[in-house]
């Protein structure tokens, strides 16, 4: 198995169109490889469905007219493909693939894949033959449209091996645009998914990125837009990671930001899981028969599944005896399974007439502590 080979030329060499040929393949070959290897494949730029309102002349049905739009793709093959101009979508093409189909509000995959054509104007050959051999192959393109459920056929396509020249026609390869509608024998409308798959579009295959400016930002759009979010890595004097929303003059508002000595600043609201080794606290005054609450952030579930333990300590108030010779105790000071207090006192007056022993409900001063267990290594 040998590597790429790369042309090689010396003084006096005559050289054949094969020579020619070789040279164009090999800076072809370096292109699909660092495509298909450094780059995810899907749509790069453009090439959305477009949707525009017709009527029909005959019999005024409204319905629309699918183009796709302008752009660039990169199939899995590393090859790219180009649309320098709007398409208009055919109904005839949709028709002799799908006409047959019972109506349905189910959308069409369309699918778009490399073609090679004879230009339509070619520069005359120069060959002192005088043939009529090509000089020129027209990088084109093919738009198709699939049955339901072909969408999964471009999901399940799988890219050549690493040293395989690039693909030729009629090799083909499915880059999903969207999704038409059809209804009464016209367009209906476009969608960019269906069925759990849409538009894939390209990507980069890096494990590290760095920027030049001492700033990286990674946001969802190609433009800033206000509201979108972002995430700011910043260098230089002030080093921190930042993640907010774009504002209208383009900043980003941070809501959340770590600066270099590890502190953390939350615009908002801070909840989750709670993390091993940590425990939350609830205090307060309770009277026989209240359910203590459970520190804020601690969910019942937690507790009752055993990921949070939850320790609670009483201490009885003593009311007031009311006179110089009552005497005052607790009787029970506790706390159920449900988190409910149990707490009696007894008040009994040697003195009083008749002298008789009262119990009455009482009151406690608790504290919650919900715990989760640290672990040895683990997480």
């Amino acid at each position: 198995m040998t590597g790429p080979l790369r042309p090689a030329f010396h003084e006096g060499q005559v050289l054949a169109a094969a020579d020619l040929t070789a040279t164009v393949a090999y800076a072809r070959g370096l292109a699909v490889r660092h495509a298909r290897h450094l780059h995810d494949w899907g749509v790069a730029e453009g090439l959305g469905l477009t949707a525009t309102p017709r009527t029909d002349p005959l019999t005024g049905a409204r319905h629309v007219e699918v183009g796709v739009a302008p752009g660039l793709a990169v199939d899995g093959t590393g090859r790219e493909i180009v649309l320098t101009e709007p398409v208009v979508l055919r109904e005839s093409d949709f028709e002799e693939v799908n006409g047959a189909d019972q109506p349905t509000d189910e959308p069409y995959p369309v699918f778009l894949t490399a073609a090679d054509r004879d230009p339509v104007t070619a520069p005359a050959p120069l060959s002192c033959g005088g043939g009529a051999t090509r000089t020129r192959v027209e990088e084109s393109y093919q738009i198709l449209f699939g049955r339901l459920g072909d969408e999964r056929l471009a999901e399940e396509q799988r890219p050549p091996a690493p040293g395989a020249p690039p693909a030729e026609p009629p090799e083909r390869w499915l880059v999903l645009l969207g999704y038409v509608r059809w209804a009464d024998g016209h367009f209906d409308g476009v969608a960019a998914e269906a069925r759990g798959v849409g538009v894939r579009f390209t990507g980069v295959r890096a494990d590290t990125v760095a920027a030049r400016s001492g700033a990286l930002t990674l946001r969802t759009r190609p433009d800033p837009l206000e509201g979108e979010p972002a995430l700011v890595l910043s260098g230089g004097d002030q080093p921190s990671l930042v993640f907010g929303l774009y504002q209208g003059s383009g900043t980003v508002a941070p809501l959340m930001t770590v600066a270099a000595n590890g502190n953390l600043t939350v615009e908002g609201s801070f909840s989750g899981r709670m993390p091993a080794g940590s425990t939350l606290v609830a205090s307060g005054t309770a009277t026989d028969g209240m359910l203590l609450p459970l520190p804020p952030g601690v969910a019942p579930e937690q507790v009752a599944d055993g990921r949070v333990l939850v320790h609670v300590w009483l201490t009885p108030r003593i009311p007031p005896p009311g006179t110089d010779s009552a005497l005052v105790s607790t009787v029970e000071a506790a706390v159920d399974g449900e988190r409910r207090v149990r707490c009696r006192t007894r008040l009994y007056d040697p003195l009083a007439a008749p002298a008789e022993v009262v119990e009455r409900p009482g009151a406690v001063d608790f504290l919650v502590l919900a715990t989760v267990a640290a672990t040895n290594g683990g997480g």
